[in-house]
């Protein structure tokens, strides 16, 4: 049983400052040592339920977070910045399942803690065929393009919530709950990491019942940036039309070049964002 993980920072229990999870800061390093165990203990969960190869995808900030050599269960470790398929790249059909560690909540939700949608400087809401979505939701589509379950979400309860409506059997380990952007109520780590392994148990023992994501195709992401030069400079991509004077549009039966094309957007809007 092979499983994909795509690991992010702001949903990993104590977390709840940009301070925490940016390299540059001081209080990094002991924060970075807490997601790597939070991943851990999803990898072990996994494995007691009988998964076997793992690759993780780190996916935050520059995506050079974790440390190889203390990953869990012999896991490869995707690293690095500028990945095509982001923070899915990695992904293909010989996997059996998606499991999404340390994400956290959309931009334009209930509060969440250090809420964004890929860049909050330039989004300010992402609906996925109409459903707010947040980055889950939204990487999803790469899994239903590969035909591979999304098992498993840690995060925050907002984060677990968001995701619920293109991955209704998700398992999720609510870590932490929400108070605002820059609060929140987390377990104690040791509590945080139990409960992650037994939900990464349960998931992959319900994979023969398990399906890829619940998405209508062709699906429809509308993108509504926070002002109008983002939106048209992103109507400079092929199919990517605008709606009104600061959201855009874009749709595709094919739920990869979708995710693809709206990366392409993240990432040319990123360099005007104010």
């Amino acid at each position: 049983m092979k499983i994909f993980v795509s690991s992010d920072m702001e949903g990993t229990a104590g977390v709840v400052d940009w301070s925490q999870c940016r390299p540059t800061e001081p209080e990094y390093a002991y924060y970075r040592g807490l997601l790597q165990e939070e991943v851990n203990a999803a990898i072990e969960g996994a494995m007691e339920g009988g998964a076997t190869e793992f690759l993780v995808n780190d996916s935050h900030s520059t995506m050079a977070n974790l440390r190889p050599d203390t990953l869990a269960g012999r896991a490869r470790y995707l690293s690095g910045r500028h990945k095509p398929l982001y923070m899915m790249q990695g992904l293909d059909p010989s996997f059996d399942a998606v499991f999404f560690v340390s994400y956290h909540g959309s931009m334009a939700g209930a509060p969440a803690t250090l809420s964004h949608t890929y860049n909050p400087r330039a989004i300010s809401e992402v609906l996925l065929n109409g459903v707010t979505a947040g980055e889950s939701g939204i990487n999803a589509l790469v899994a239903l393009g590969h035909g591979v379950p999304v098992l498993l979400i840690t995060g925050d309860d907002t984060t677990d919530a968001e995701i619920k409506p293109f991955c209704p059997d998700i398992h999720s380990a609510v870590v932490k709950s929400s108070v605002s952007r820059f609060a929140a109520d987390s377990l104690h780590p040791t509590e945080a990491r139990e409960l992650i392994r037994q939900a990464a148990h349960n998931a992959v023992r319900t994979l023969p019942q398990s399906t890829p994501p619940h998405i209508t195709l062709p699906a429809t992401l509308t993108v509504r940036f926070r002002n109008p030069d983002l939106a048209e400079m992103a109507t400079w991509i092929n199919g990517v039309e605008r709606a009104d004077a600061v959201t855009v549009q874009l749709t595709d039966e094919d739920p990869i070049r979708l995710y693809r094309r709206f990366v392409m957007a993240v990432l040319l809007t990123r360099g005007i964002a104010e």
